[in-house]
């Protein structure tokens, strides 16, 4: 089974079982989260597809950890303009269920 959900303004694939790293969730490490956009919930060879959303769906998360990206650099090519850099916050997350709605 796996589900299309929506957090941090991204799509993501999610599937049971795999970890994946989103934008930064207000939430203690260990604490369970919950996804309720959910766009697509699929199952073998059924799928349901929301308009927007697909009603009754929840994808079910365990935060593993908080961290920040490698950083990336910007530079501007102008006269005595310095690099500047950026690093994103990011949260581990670990997908424990998914449960979607009855076709």
């Amino acid at each position: 089974m796996y589900a299309v959900i929506v957090t941090g303004g991204k799509q993501y694939r999610v599937a049971q079982g795999e970890t994946l790293r989103v934008e930064k969730i207000e939430a203690d490490v260990g604490a369970a989260v919950s996804f309720d956009q959910v766009l697509l919930v699929g199952s073998g060879d059924g799928i349901s597809v929301g308009a927007p959303l697909v009603k009754g769906a929840t994808v079910a998360a365990k935060v593993v950890k908080h961290g920040r990206e490698d950083k990336i650099r910007i530079i501007k090519f102008r006269r005595r303009k310095k690099q500047m850099g950026h690093r994103q916050h990011y949260t581990e997350i670990e997908i424990t269920s998914i449960a979607g709605a009855k076709e």
